[in-house]
């Protein structure tokens, strides 16, 4: 693509294509963010072939999410200098070989380190498609783009857990790993032919000290969060860390005020539209992650289900999902994006709250029902709320903004997991009598009490992001009838 056009949009041959190359960054984003969710069903056939705890497998799905996290700031920012579209498709590159190492993974520290591979490929994607997206579909298709990735964010990471229990069940542990390759070779090479050459680079230099301050914050934080479930948050060793990681924060914060090129754009967050939006989809990650941790072993260990039956159970979420997503993004050009968001919300409320009633005879077609309504509500969400995020931003940092909300995604994940396990392990080891990391042997009523709060919880974490988006929907009707009052 020659350099005569100053936007994708004065290119026909770039619009030509949009829809393709939408396809292309919508591959790798399931992609991603399904590999974030997918392991969790096979951590009880991890477990049982590794004579590992939980807790300690765990650490395949962690690990990869807080890699993630560590540097989808620096990718986003690297890509608003040398190019979106060059940092995406080295994402794409590096993510097929880590994929491919990791089903040839033949212990818990090799996949680790493959996971952790695997996760660098995906947070240059991550950190960078939503901004490609904003920059390539104009103004009257952009929500809808933008609905639709959004979509397939939510979908990879709802649908892991279904996905997996098929492929496990058919194929083996491995191959969860393995789908990914044919599809990433497939969208690399459509992706050669369809992506063009980048048109907007920023003049700026890589914020090292922040980089390297960002990712202490990370790794300390979820460290201390996540090794804090097997061995107590009263040893001094975690809370040193999380001191750490408070400490690496307030200092990375105080340091990116005073940047001339800061890691991240602080002033994104002076719009409260953006940063109201930012918030929900932090809490919605968190509650459906904590659905995502524990229905497995509910489906499995208490339904009695095998993994490919629970796939097939939880495959409910997904499903409704992308049905209502794209329907919720096109209704939001139309009516709006802040009605939808509430009603969303509203729904996954009442789906929590029902998750929160389940016990160890309940009917298959209950349990159905309420994680149907989880995934209605998630979809009615989802693309809404990242159309907002995106529409408030410059075109200069697009980049960085994609990351933001790519991160938030993924911390929300992360603190999803910390929050179920932390929450499930306490009640477990309270009603246990002694501390507990794992499902207890002929004592289904000690998991199902964890379930039961843990659902508890992320109804009310929902339910805050209700409140949050319904004081967001007042204030923007409000705003609008004060203009057209005034106009009168």
């Amino acid at each position: 693509m020659g350099s005569a056009f100053a936007t994708y949009q004065e290119d026909a041959a770039v619009q030509k294509k949009r829809w393709l190359i939408l396809v292309v960054l919508n591959l790798f984003t399931f992609m991603s963010t399904l590999d974030g969710s997918i392991v969790n069903i096979a951590l009880p056939v991890l477990s049982k072939q590794m004579g590992l705890p939980i807790a300690q497998v765990e650490w395949v799905t962690t690990g990869y999410l807080m890699a993630i996290c560590s540097v989808i700031l620096f990718f986003g920012k690297l890509g608003d200098m040398v190019g979106k579209i060059r940092m995406f498709k080295l994402g794409t590159y590096i993510f097929v070989i880590g994929s491919l190492l990791c089903g040839f993974s033949g212990s818990l520290t090799f996949l680790v380190i493959s996971r952790i591979i695997q996760a660098l490929g995906a947070s240059m994607t991550m950190a960078n498609s939503q901004g490609i997206i904003t920059d390539i579909f104009p103004g009257n298709e952009r929500g809808k783009a933008l609905g639709l990735i959004g979509t397939f964010v939510s979908l990879g990471s709802i649908a892991g857990p279904s996905l997996g229990g098929i492929i496990i069940s058919s194929l083996g542990w491995e191959y969860i790993f393995w789908v990914n390759v044919p599809i990433g070779l497939a969208a690399i090479l459509i992706g050669w032919k369809v992506l063009p050459a980048d048109l907007v680079k920023v003049k700026a230099k890589i914020d090292a000290p922040g980089s390297l301050l960002f990712a202490v914050f990370i790794i300390a934080l979820f460290a201390g969060l996540l090794l804090g479930q097997q061995t107590g948050y009263g040893n001094l060793w975690i809370i040193l860390s999380l001191v750490l990681a408070a400490a690496a924060l307030i200092w990375f914060l105080r340091m990116e005020m005073i940047r001339r090129d800061p890691l991240v754009e602080l002033s994104l967050f002076k719009n409260p539209l953006f940063s109201v939006s930012i918030l929900c989809g932090f809490l919605v990650f968190t509650a459906n992650f904590c659905f995502n941790i524990i229905a497995p072993f509910y489906a499995q260990n208490m339904l009695n289900l095998s993994p490919f039956a629970a796939g097939f159970l939880l495959m409910l979420f997904p499903i409704c999902m992308v049905v209502i997503a794209p329907i919720s993004g096109a209704l939001s050009d139309k009516v709006g994006s802040e009605p939808l968001t509430f009603a969303g919300l509203v729904v996954m409320v009442i789906a929590q709250f029902g998750l929160a009633a389940l016990h160890e005879g309940s009917p298959l077609a209950i349990v159905g029902l309420w994680i149907a309504m989880l995934g209605i509500g998630s979809g009615l969400f989802q693309s809404p709320n990242n159309s907002l995020v995106m529409s408030q931003v410059p075109r200069t940092q697009l980049g960085s903004a994609g990351s933001v909300n790519s991160l938030v995604r993924n911390v929300g994940m992360v603190v999803g997991i910390t929050v179920a396990t932390t929450t499930l392990f306490h009640v477990m080891s309270s009603k246990a009598g002694h501390r507990v990391t794992g499902l207890v042997p002929g004592r289904p009523d000690i998991f199902l009490s964890g379930m039961h709060t843990v659902f508890t919880v992320s109804s009310c974490i929902c339910l805050a992001a209700a409140l949050l988006t319904g004081w967001r929907m007042y204030h923007a009707y409000s705003a609008k009838h004060k203009q057209m009052v005034s106009k009168r």
